[in-house]
């Protein structure tokens, strides 16, 4: 009876899949071996572990658990008749719920080939589909339709690959030629003139005049005299560094000596702002725990449904929602606009207080210098190093990202690529840097006006002011969009239309850079008594609080145009940036208290140095970790807690080693002088 079975199975598959249509012959002929040999009494081992790497439907639908991964390592451990297994994902609808299904394929089938086998339903076993819809207890009946099918398939290096792993390591080899050369050249120093020496002078080889910590002459073990400025003549080195100052100090900038020292030093580098430290690295860290929990619920929890009923009814979870959490965004924005303005006129200073094109230029220049090669360095990270990497069932993410930045990785050269589709944007949190810096661009035109004419800059700074709050709020009304970042893909026109868009955003930086300009010239003190002070905090606090909780009053998503929705989205952010002005202010002021101790910490002055670092790696880091699993991850408080703290350590300690390798190395680079 199974042999009529099997033969009476085998000729109707056969027959189905002769009238597939784009399906080469070879797929066709291996796809039937496999469902013929999975039909026999005694299945072959190879077919039943094709079988077993399909995705089953699991329990807890409700709660969320609807995608159905299989395994990726079992099939790819098959060995068919002349075939391996090839793992693929069969994206699925099922009104109202989008899923996918791990299945496992002969690997003569090409995407193309198995999406076409998927939609004439050939995957059938004893009557019954090896991809069955979710069932209609579980849900209401409706149609099972396929959106999409990828394959996984091993990577063989191409020059995309080759050339960006070759620019990784140009990067590289620059700070550790350099690094590797200062060495050298401090230790020939030492060699020669002795080990007597200040440590100072034996560690900064073009400064022979240093004087030593107590103003006075010292003799090394050799017998040789440092005086007050120089050494003698008979223990200076055969070879004075002094004549290759240009290459020393070249060497200088991108060694690993220099740039180290100046990344763990606890002094503020400015010698003002204190509190934007303690800002920088909180605004930060909360912008990790967010990005820990929204990348994963984008498709790895197995309780989806279950987390967000939780999220969106506990206020507990600010750390984790995304309405409040980027908000921390607009904090970052408000203190590139008070830096920017800060550093322009202090250039503006000392070029005499004249603007100039050339200043301008050069100003537009050293930004770029201090974002765009770490920001280089990773986009050639993901397009040279992703793809050899190990992949697992939830790679679809980390796919995306190797598939865009190979086709579009010129709009993050340009800073651009926030003006791009979302589905379309390589490493998609560097809009931030493209948004950020097409606000740069406006700082020197805003300080011009206000050294023009302080009423021109009072109107254009309004009219700019206005211009994100209405765009915000008329986008939102028209295109109902909710008030937070949403986690599902159904609302691609939020980051389409809205988030990461220059005209949305101004807002915040506007502020900082009017903060910036205030700070600089105010002639004394703006909170002159201490009810002031009192007046303003409660002021600011209250305002944070109603926009973290107005977040959760407004979480639907409007089914009809909303004002509220549109007046929260067109002015939270904005009136953020203002309660955050005014704890800079504050601190500033001498009004911030404990409040101020807390943010100037000497603690924050390191982390903020490798801030910019640990902003770009962490989503990567994430993004790999949840990439490389081949089953679903079950959110609890504490499985979360423990992620958080395990991608915010790892973030930071890479960040320092990229920030002292690219950052730093490449942002000091500027013309030397002999």
């Amino acid at each position: 009876m199974a042999l009529v079975w099997s033969v009476l199975f085998l000729c109707l598959t056969v027959s189905s899949c002769a009238r597939i249509g784009n399906v080469s012959q070879k797929c066709i002929e291996d796809t039937t071996i496999f469902l013929s040999d999975l039909s026999e009494g005694e299945p072959t081992k190879y077919a039943v572990q094709m079988y077993d790497a399909f995705g089953k439907v699991g329990s807890d639908i409700e709660g969320g658990n609807v995608n159905r991964p299989g395994s990726r390592q079992e099939c790819q451990l098959a060995k068919g008749p002349g075939f391996s297994g090839r793992y693929c994902q069969v994206f699925l609808k099922q009104d109202p719920i989008q899923y996918f299904v791990g299945i496992c394929v002969p690997d003569s089938c090409e995407e193309e080939e198995v999406q076409m086998l998927v939609v004439y339903e050939t995957f059938q076993h004893a009557s019954k589909s090896l991809i069955p819809p979710i069932p209609p207890l579980i849900l209401s009946e409706s149609t099972q339709s396929i959106y999409m099918t990828q394959c996984f398939t091993s990577t063989t290096p191409d020059y995309a690959i080759i050339i960006s792993l070759l620019v990784c390591c140009i990067f590289i080899a620059g700070p550790l030629a350099a690094t590797v050369y200062i060495a050298i050249i401090r230790w020939k120093w030492q060699k020669e003139v002795g080990p007597g020496v200040d440590t100072a002078l034996s560690t900064t080889l073009n400064h022979y005049g240093t004087l030593m910590p107590n103003g006075s002459p010292t003799t090394n073990n050799n017998g040789c005299v440092v005086q007050e400025a120089t050494l003698t003549e008979s223990c200076k080195p055969k070879e004075d560094i002094r004549k290759k100052s240009c290459l020393y100090k070249f060497m200088q900038a991108f060694s690993l000596q220099s740039n180290s020292a100046g990344v763990l030093s606890m002094v503020n580098a400015g010698g003002s702002y204190t509190s934007l430290n303690g800002i920088r690295i909180l605004s930060l860290v909360w912008i990790i725990s967010g990005h820990n929990i929204q990348f994963s619920a984008y498709n790895n929890l197995d309780n989806d449904k279950r987390w967000r009923k939780a999220a969106n009814n506990n206020p507990l979870f600010i750390v984790a929602y995304s309405g409040p959490v980027y908000l921390a965004v607009d904090s970052f924005l408000i203190l590139g606009g008070l830096l920017s303005a800060n550093s322009f006129l202090i250039v503006l200073q000392r070029a005499g207080d004249t603007i100039s094109l050339r200043l301008v230029a050069s100003f537009l220049f050293k930004r770029l210098k201090r974002v765009q090669p770490l920001h280089i360095f990773l986009v050639c990270i993901v397009i040279g190093l992703f793809p050899i990497m190990h992949r697992g069932s939830y790679w679809s993410i980390a796919g995306d990202e190797i598939k865009n930045c190979r086709k579009y990785w010129w709009s993050n050269v340009l800073l651009m690529n926030n003006l791009l589709p979302v589905i379309d944007i390589c490493v998609p949190w560097s809009w931030y840097l493209s948004v950020d810096f097409q606000f740069y661009i406006t700082t020197p035109i805003l300080i011009f006006l206000y050294r023009l004419n302080k009423y021109a800059l009072f109107a254009v700074s309004t009219v700019l002011m206005v211009i994100p709050i209405v765009a915000s709020g008329f986008i939102t009304a028209m295109v109902k969009l909710p008030v937070h970042q949403p986690t599902t893909l159904d609302y691609e026109t939020y980051y389409e239309f809205y988030y990461n868009k220059p005209w949305t955003r101004y807002g915040p930086y506007l502020i900082g850079v009017l903060g910036g300009i205030f700070l600089n010239t105010k002639k004394g003190p703006f909170l002159k008594h201490q009810w002031q002070a009192v007046v303003g905090w409660t002021s600011s606090m209250l305002v944070m609080a109603v926009m973290v909780a107005l977040a959760y009053v407004l979480r639907e998503v409007p089914e009809q145009p909303s004002a509220p929705h549109a007046i929260y989205q067109g002015l939270h952010r904005t009136l953020w940036a203002l309660a955050v002005a005014w704890i800079i202010l504050a601190c500033e002021e001498g009004y911030g208290g404990f409040v101020n101790k807390f943010l100037s910490m000497k603690l924050w002055v390191p982390l903020s140095n490798i801030s910019y670092a640990c902003y770009m790696i962490h989503p990567m880091l994430i993004i790999l970790y949840n990439g490389q699993q081949d089953t679903p991850t079950h959110y609890t408080d504490i499985t979360f807690f423990y992620l958080f703290l395990g991608h915010t350590v790892l973030s930071f300690v890479l960040g320092y080693f990229l920030t002292v390798l690219i950052e730093k190395p490449y942002m000091f680079l500027k013309g030397f002088r002999g």
